[in-house]
């Protein structure tokens, strides 16, 4: 039976657009050590049947695909014109995906757990985690990962930029930083740094 670790240290990891969060989730979880990602229970929780779908659409009215789905492309056009709309979409969905977060973590058997929350700030969540781990590379790194991604174009990515935190705010709040600026094994070699110092923290 393995080892329980009650509870497991909690490394918030978070990031600006375009920086490979998903990446380094990647190469932690080659180390067995669970990643919860706060993007996915974002989307489970307003699944069919999900009583935050239903409190979305007591709020905002129908937003509903022909197939019973959130129609997020309708409710995002929604939010984006009014903040206010936007702040009573969060008030719904942010201690939903909070509890979901603080639960899954409690579970886990492992000596320590990635939280992957890209709006670790935005959305106050700073709390919930024992310690924060940004992901960082230049603007301009950003910008050329999310355009060969995403396919948006520069005032798009900009906008998404300049609604999140900034660089300097993310440095500033925390613990530990991964430069994704540089070559795959030099990312691999930082991650591996990470996993044996948050293993010698247990």
């Amino acid at each position: 039976m393995p080892q329980a670790f009650n509870p497991p240290l909690k490394i918030g990891l978070t990031g600006g657009i375009g920086s490979g969060k998903s990446t380094v989730c990647k190469l932690f979880s080659a180390f067995s050590i669970p990643i919860i990602d706060a993007d996915i229970i974002a989307r489970e929780i307003v699944a069919p049947g999900q009583a935050a779908l239903a409190q979305i659409q007591l709020t905002f009215g129908n937003i509903l695909l022909a197939d019973g789905t959130l129609d997020r492309k309708k409710l995002g056009q929604i939010i984006f014109a009014d903040p206010a709309k936007k702040q009573c979409l969060e008030n719904i969905l942010h201690p939903l995906i909070y509890q979901r977060l603080k639960t899954q973590a409690a579970a886990q058997l492992s000596p320590y757990v990635i939280l992957a929350i890209p709006l670790l700030f935005e959305t106050d969540m700073t709390d919930l985690v024992d310690r924060i781990l940004v992901i960082d590379c230049p603007e301009t790194l950003q910008l050329q990962r999310v355009k060969q991604r995403d396919q948006l174009d520069d005032d798009q990515i900009q906008r998404i930029i300049a609604s999140q935190s900034s660089r300097e705010e993310r440095l500033g709040r925390a613990d530990d930083i991964i430069d994704n600026s540089k070559s795959t094994a030099e990312l691999a070699e930082q991650v591996k740094n990470l996993h044996n110092l948050y293993l010698s923290l247990i």
